[in-house]
């Protein structure tokens, strides 16, 4: 990520996160203490086998939390939608709804394009914009938004969007950008306006013209790519915050873009180093199929570090379903690869919350024992609202990698579902409960990251917000709402899967708490800092994905479904779309 923001997509771990050691490979696990009660303890709460090294036993140190933490009222299950198991399907379109959700996207661009235009990041109470870095923007806002001022048909805003991008944009920027984000944002953010304007070659042309800067970034002795690039210098640049690790995710988030411009442009480099960083990841996997958030560029191993489905590892098991999608699912390694990693989080990630209504997935820690030096593993209960998208991606997956025919019904039959698919259909539904619970605040806004009782645990609740204090005292960082899109992006798959209204019905709760809580009268959208106080407090930033993903996926949530099929399109993870084709004969050749 950039060092100018702490609130991208794969944010910079908090102080209390643990950084990667040096050893390029994941340490062995620690021996248990010989003597004494706690030996045993440990040992009887280990989970055997959790690093599979060299035929060893790994260990976990289970990690209680003690429940004394602030609640502003007891919580209560979520209320779905009463009523009988069956529904209709129904997918017209509920205009006034989709007519809110335009509304608030004029809102925020109007703002934007007022105070800010061609900036990268915008700021709604100060009423101003400002870049990544001190050598000027890119247009991250910009290009973020024109493929959703294309489906809502805002065609004035979306003519002076294009002329900024062919008069004023500008690539030659001497200054280290986040490979990551540049890729998801404006490489797919091109690419997806080139398709919804039926191939403007403005947009091509601009794609090409930041590939062939980004590719740089490749070179390094693996094959893994730097995780930061000069644009200008066209150079790339190891990121010194992590020692020059890149995580798993910044690695594995770009073959959807660099692929399909590879299959536009025939031009093989974009197709090749991008797949060739998957064949890396493949042949560094460790034996129970865990994924660790990061990975050495040079030995393009995974390091010693947190493993998790949250920051600096989500968009990697988005990638691995949607890659196989891509191609008209060909490319049955992309299949075999997610199969094996939802295997290994079905085996040691997923957990039931304390009174056995909630599904969630937990993290895995590594920590550095004081009596002996050896490594060992804690299991923390805790859950990003990023892993929020894993939800509607089960499902999904369920109802094509796990489908036994080409096409499922909707709702899919169990018949339809192989065991594995049946399985993460399920777990799929479940998730999706689970994070729209987690938007059962005094707002109706989800914190930035929640953390789930043990089941000997008295607290109330089956989650709450770590050190979480009361309103007036200054907010922690995980309670805070940063117009993040990733269960709206569940809701929307889910409704296009089941028809089931629910879906809307949380969405349109969702978008409504937003507006209540976010808008800011003069114009735009800002960040909560803390979801259980009211009045909210506000942070002055209006994150670019608000108008990539949160608004798109709500506007698609209450459009038709003729608006981009989830079987003609996958959505890169900064939800701009992409078309599902034929590859070529290079595809998938690892």
């Amino acid at each position: 990520m950039s060092d100018s923001t702490s609130t991208l997509r794969n944010r910079k771990p908090t102080a209390s996160e643990s950084t990667p050691t040096e050893s390029p490979d994941l340490a062995k696990p620690a021996k248990p203490p010989t003597s004494g009660f706690l030996a045993a303890l440990l040992l009887l709460l280990g989970v055997l086998g959790l690093l599979g090294l060299a035929g060893a036993a790994g260990t976990y140190i289970y990690n209680q939390n003690p429940g004394h933490y602030f609640w502003p009222e007891p919580r209560e299950p979520w209320k779905a939608i009463p009523g009988d198991t069956e529904w209709t399907v129904d997918f017209s379109a509920d205009v006034p709804k989709r007519d809110a959700i335009v509304a608030a996207f004029k809102h925020a661009w109007s703002a934007y394009e007022r105070d800010a235009m061609g900036n990268d990041e915008y700021h709604p109470i100060a009423r101003k914009g400002t870049n990544l870095t001190e050598a000027g923007g890119i247009g991250y806002t910009v290009i973020d938004s024109i493929d959703t001022m294309l489906l809502m048909g805002l065609n004035d805003e979306y003519a002076r969007a294009r002329q900024w991008v062919e008069s004023s944009m500008t690539l030659d920027r001497d200054a280290n950008f986040n490979t990551f984000e540049t890729t998801i944002r404006v490489l797919g953010g091109l690419l997806s306006a080139y398709e919804l304007t039926d191939g403007d070659q403005l947009y091509l042309d601009r794609a090409v013209d930041l590939a062939d800067r980004m590719l740089p970034v490749f070179d390094t002795p693996s094959g893994l790519p730097y995780s930061q690039v000069n644009l200008a210098k066209r150079v790339g640049v190891a990121d010194s915050d992590n020692r020059g690790l890149v995580s798993t995710a910044e690695a594995s988030t770009l073959q959807l873009e660099f692929r399909y411009l590879g299959y536009l442009t025939d031009n093989s480099d974009y197709w090749d180093k991008a797949e060739h960083v998957m064949k890396v990841i493949r042949q560094a996997r460790l034996p129970n199929g865990l994924t660790p958030i990061f990975m050495s560029s040079d030995a393009g191993k995974f390091m010693t570090s947190d493993i998790r489905l949250g920051s600096r590892a989500d968009s990697y098991f988005e990638y691995l379903l949607k890659q196989y999608l891509q191609t008209g699912s060909v490319e049955t390694i992309y299949r075999e690869m997610y199969d094996d990693s939802m295997q290994a989080i079905h085996d040691n990630l997923i957990e039931t919350s304390k009174s056995g209504k909630l599904l969630y997935t937990l993290e895995i820690h590594p920590k550095r024992l004081a009596h002996n030096n050896q490594m060992s593993w804690i299991r923390t209960l805790k859950q990003d609202h990023l892993v929020c998208f894993l939800g509607g991606s089960l499902m999904l997956g369920a109802t094509t990698a796990g489908a036994f025919t080409g096409r499922v019904s909707i709702p899919p039959n169990v018949s339809e579902l192989s065991p594995v698919g049946q399985r993460d259909w399920a777990t799929g539904v479940s998730l999706v409960e689970t994070c729209v619970d987690t938007y059962r605040t005094a707002s109706g806004l989800s914190p930035e990251i929640v953390h789930f009782r043990e089941k000997i645990d008295g607290g109330k609740g089956d989650w709450y917000i770590k050190d979480a204090r009361p309103p007036g005292m200054p907010p922690v960082y995980d309670a805070r709402y940063i117009l993040r899109p990733e269960t709206v992006e569940s809701l929307f798959i889910a409704w296009r899967l089941t028809g089931h209204p629910k879906y809307r019905a949380y969405g349109w709760d969702i978008f409504q708490a937003i507006e209540t809580h976010c808008r800011v009268p003069g114009g735009g959208y800002a960040s909560v800092l803390n979801v259980e106080e009211v009045p909210v407090q506000w942070e002055d930033k209006m994150e670019t994905f608000l108008m990539s993903e949160t608004l798109k996926y709500l506007f698609l949530l209450f459009s038709d479904d003729t608006v981009l099929p989830l079987d003609e399109y996958v959505f890169n993870t900064e939800a701009h779309p992409l078309p599902i084709f034929s590859p070529s004969v290079r595809a998938g050749l690892f």
